[in-house]
């Protein structure tokens, strides 16, 4: 893979999950409430985390950025709790405030996650990663799941 490209993937997920948050709360008034957009950034959010936590943070943290993974991991643990109030909530009523706020608070977490991890952590990935690890990280990235009943590091932390 092309020098840059992992890091470029892993973004662009970012904005993804993103996209699907925003489009979700911008519909909330309408009639007839689709709420595909927001499982699918959330799905997309744990199984993002799950790459990050399986694939990359292992490396990083043996070439020594030992301190910016425990950050990102803590956020995770943070992310994952969200994500979990929000799915509870989303099945008891996707109109109701609380989703919105939980909406609002996600937002809120992940910008401050990525405004680190895009510039500290990203431009890391392609040179820290070996060939056999990063062909599993691009297989993974074009169709890989998460495995059922995983759960990030931090998670209730």
């Amino acid at each position: 893979m092309e020098q840059g490209m992992l890091a470029a993937a892993l973004e662009r997920e970012h904005h993804e999950i993103d996209g699907g948050i925003e489009t979700f709360v911008a519909a909330m008034s309408e009639e007839g409430l689709d709420t595909s957009p927001l499982t699918a950034a959330m799905e997309g959010l744990r199984r993002h985390i799950y790459l990050e936590e399986e694939f990359v943070f292992p490396a990083l943290r043996a070439g020594g950025m030992v301190a910016p993974v425990f950050v990102m991991l803590r956020e995770h643990g943070q992310l994952w709790a969200t994500l979990d109030l929000l799915a509870m909530q989303l099945k008891e009523d996707p109109r109701s405030s609380v989703v919105y706020e939980l909406c609002d608070q996600l937002l809120g977490q992940l910008d401050a996650h990525n405004t680190k991890e895009e510039p500290i952590i990203y431009p890391q990935v392609d040179a820290a990663l070996d060939d056999a690890t990063t062909a599993r990280l691009t297989d993974f990235l074009d169709s890989g799941s998460m495995p059922d009943g995983w759960v990030c590091e931090r998670t209730g932390a």
